[in-house]
């Protein structure tokens, strides 16, 4: 793999922290600003809406622009915002810097995943792919449970002003090394126009495995978000814990991303037939047993080996289907992966309220996942390499 597709997952690691850090903050923002967990859960959520109409938005503006330009100014603007979150007192000011630092990390991440595809040849994006998000699931080992951890022992405010430095190296590696333009559009003439990319999404097949790609990270999400009162509450571990966790669904979102760069490409409805029916089970499985901190804990890393093995196949299904969108592509991507991260959680808050209490989120996911089975069940040729 060339070493700008690393010094890209460099900076998808500090924005996947601040995507994903409020997993362990949520209870300590809703204190602080005064509204309720369910609330502070929306920030989640609002921080996927901003990817969701980001993605297309900025990707379709940045066609034109120098890609080392664009991406280096969508890392600026999103370190800005976070500065500006880390200093506010207001909830509605927070909402808003998580809407804006969405759009820069959509933009970002859109240009990023087309860039990414054109480092590397055309039967290894599932591989180019993983790399990139390795920044994330990265993020979910080391840069959220550090995050949480700071937030413990400082405040959430603290955790707010690290990502914005964290930014910073990001940047630096993104001015020193990705070429101005990708390595496609060198000495070659533009690709398809915006209409001609766009009529990409009338194709079922490409609409299919962005469905599918959103209820999965809907599940993922969903649950992830209020994994801290399951950890503190179900559980009953004190708030160290909650970075352990953390870790531990780090540490198998890694090792699915791993799984399925090395395997996607050439096998995906495998992945999408093992990893389904295991999601399926250990969502469930995760509410009836939370009470074991043992099994919790097992529980939280396989599935986020599951969640990511199978998350990532769906969204390189993606980038395969829309191969004939060159510039739009990624940003289909980030916008299917989006659709679930913001439904997820207002889904799980919607679940809090019922009798399930904490555990409803769990609850939640197995929903989601089963949704996606009961789609992908007849259509298991869509799921097929080509």
């Amino acid at each position: 793999m060339p070493l700008p597709l690393f010094l890209l997952a460099l900076a998808v690691f500090a924005m996947g922290t601040s995507e994903f850090m409020l997993a362990g903050l949520v209870p300590d923002i809703a204190s602080d600003l005064g509204v309720t967990v369910g609330s502070a859960g929306l920030l989640t959520s609002a921080f996927a809406v901003g990817m969701i109409v980001g993605a297309p938005l900025l990707a379709a503006l940045a066609r034109s622009w120098p890609v080392r330009a664009s991406l280096l100014g969508f890392v600026l603007v999103f370190s800005a915002a976070h500065v500006l979150g880390a200093a506010t007192g207001s909830f509605t000011v927070l909402f808003a810097t998580r809407v804006v630092a969405a759009l820069a990390n959509a933009g970002f991440l859109a240009v990023a995943l087309t860039t990414a595809t054109r480092l590397v040849p055309p039967d290894r994006k599932g591989r180019a792919l993983a790399v990139l998000l390795s920044g994330t699931t990265l993020a979910t080992i080391a840069g959220v449970p550090a995050g949480s951890l700071l937030g413990t022992l400082l405040d959430w405010r603290a955790t707010f002003w690290a990502v914005a430095v964290l930014c910073l190296p990001a940047a630096l590696g993104v001015l020193r090394g990705i070429p101005a333009c990708p390595p496609a559009r060198e000495g070659t003439d533009e690709g398809p126009d915006l209409r001609a990319e766009l009529a990409r999404l009338r194709r079922p097949r490409l609409l299919l495995v962005m469905l599918l790609g959103a209820l999965v990270n809907a599940a993922t999400f969903a649950s992830f978000t209020f994994l801290a009162p399951v950890v503190t509450g179900s559980a009953g571990l004190g708030a160290l814990w909650v970075p352990v966790a953390l870790v531990l669904f780090g540490v198998g979102s890694f090792a699915g991303i791993t799984l399925a760069g090395r395997w996607s490409d050439r096998y995906p409805g495998v992945i999408v037939a093992v990893g389904g029916p295991l999601l399926l089970v250990g969502w469930p499985a995760l509410a009836v047993l939370a009470d074991e901190p043992a099994a919790l804990l097992a529980l939280v890393f396989l599935q986020g080996m599951a969640s990511f093995a199978l998350g990532g196949t769906l969204i390189a299904r993606v980038l395969y289907e829309a191969a004939g969108a060159p510039t739009m592509a990624g940003s289909y991507a980030t916008a299917a992966l989006n659709v679930g991260a913001a439904t997820g959680p207002l889904v799980a808050a919607l679940a809090l309220r019922t009798g399930a209490g904490t555990l409803g989120p769990l609850w939640a996911s197995g929903l989601l996942v089963l949704g996606a089975l009961l789609i992908a069940l007849p259509s298991r040729r869509a799921l097929s390499a080509s």
